[in-house]
């Protein structure tokens, strides 16, 4: 077990006046004693986790990559290969450092505090994106300042600043412009300026409206065939337990409307909105999701680790449902496409909800350089990492 400085906040240590041989002697010592406080606490940490309940398919395996992650949202991987985490509640920025390589994070530190619902991070030419509701952060040459990081630059303060699914997820896309949702303010509602996906210059010039009618996202990416941006999407609440379903939608091309508020899934219409125009206006969703499972962050997976059926593939981290009679989603699904259409949609990594209770939630996925598969936890403070071995796998 490795020590962590949670938080990243620097220990002082105070020594009594001596001769050198003293100093070293009780830098050792004390040394010794916080190596042993941080990986105590670690091993606490992890034995509350119960990562023996997660079901996989056959080969696949999962282990702590990090702990003491408050509220972990979306992720976004630096150039050294820091793990930069956003929080929602937290209001906090985390950077997860790896340093020795071996899957395991060595330091959570902490970036940033008393933010407003920073929940989108973003990496680009060095500089860290932060997402809050109203307006987007820049953290310049963030990874050789860790520990003192800089103040941060306002790239845009364009945003509205309803807190009401104001939280975003942000993604930089193959043109090199940076993508922002803007949720509705409301259930279900037509206001205008909101339920759409913007996209800005890295400066936060150029500004302009990408996609509309797409109630709330909080997950995208884009296809690394036709570099199309896909992008799940939370249905409305109260038309019942069973409807309407989350969606997985498609946009190859600016200019599109996805539904909301007047249609829902493929062909629902909305019992207010839905008289004034019909779903067949409207872009369908490229994959019916579950009703309410809150699905968040979702990627495709551009790894080797895992077998070549996988490859390509959508991995999307399901929240749960928050007003559902029986709980639904708590887990990670995979998307499978044939020929660029949404063909199944099957769970990939289950077990955070024991029954009818959640020990974790899984918020967001990310595909590392080696193949792994990283998943936060907004729920347990945590990220865990899935791996695949040809050794735990069936025989062909």
């Amino acid at each position: 077990m490795k020590g962590r400085i949670i938080r990243g906040r620097p220990l002082s240590l105070a020594l009594s006046p001596g001769g050198r041989g003293d100093i070293l002697r009780g830098a050792v010592l004390v040394a010794g004693l916080l190596l042993a406080f941080a990986c105590t606490a670690a091993a606490a940490a992890d034995s509350d986790l119960p990562l023996d309940r997660i079901h996989l398919p056959r080969g696949f395996h999962i282990a702590v990559y990090a702990t003491g992650v408050e509220n972990a949202r979306e992720m976004a991987r630096g150039d050294e290969g820091t793990i930069f985490v956003g929080s929602r509640e937290a209001g906090n920025v985390h950077a997860v450092v790896d340093r020795d390589g071996d899957g395991r994070a060595d330091q959570v530190l902490l970036l940033a505090e008393d933010l407003n619902m920073p929940t989108g991070v973003a990496f680009r030419g060095g500089a860290l994106y932060v997402a809050e509701v109203n307006r987007i952060l820049r953290f310049d040459d963030v990874e050789s300042r860790l520990t003192k990081p800089p103040e941060p630059k306002v790239v845009s303060a364009d945003f509205p600043d309803e807190s009401h699914h104001g939280w975003k997820f942000i993604a930089f896309g193959p043109d090199g412009l940076l993508y922002v949702p803007v949720g509705a303010p409301c259930n279900v509602c037509d206001t205008e300026g909101f339920a759409s996906i913007h996209r800005m210059k890295p400066d936060g010039s150029g500004h302009e409206v990408f996609a509309r009618g797409i109630r709330n996202t909080v997950g995208f990416d884009w296809s690394p065939d036709a570099h199309e941006l896909w992008f799940t999407e939370n249905g409305r609440d109260n038309m019942g337990d069973d409807v309407p379903p989350d969606e997985l939608d498609r946009a190859p091309r600016a200019g599109l409307h996805f539904g909301f508020p007047f249609c829902h899934g493929k062909s629902i219409a909305d019992p207010k909105f839905g008289l004034e125009r019909k779903c067949s206006e409207f872009v369908p969703p490229a994959r019916e999701l579950g009703p309410h499972v809150a699905a968040l962050g979702m990627r495709f997976y551009t790894g080797k680790m895992f077998p070549e059926a996988y490859r390509g593939q959508i991995f999307i981290a399901e929240h749960g449902s928050w007003n559902r009679t029986q709980p639904i989603g708590y887990r990670v699904m995979l998307v499978r496409r044939k020929g660029g259409e949404a063909v199944s949609y099957e769970p990939f990594a289950e077990g955070w909800m024991q029954k009818g209770r959640a020990w974790g939630r899984p918020s967001d996925v990310l595909v590392m350089p080696d193949g792994a598969l990283l998943v936060a936890d907004d729920e347990a403070d945590a990220i865990y990492r899935i791996t695949y071995s040809t050794a735990s796998a069936p025989n062909d």
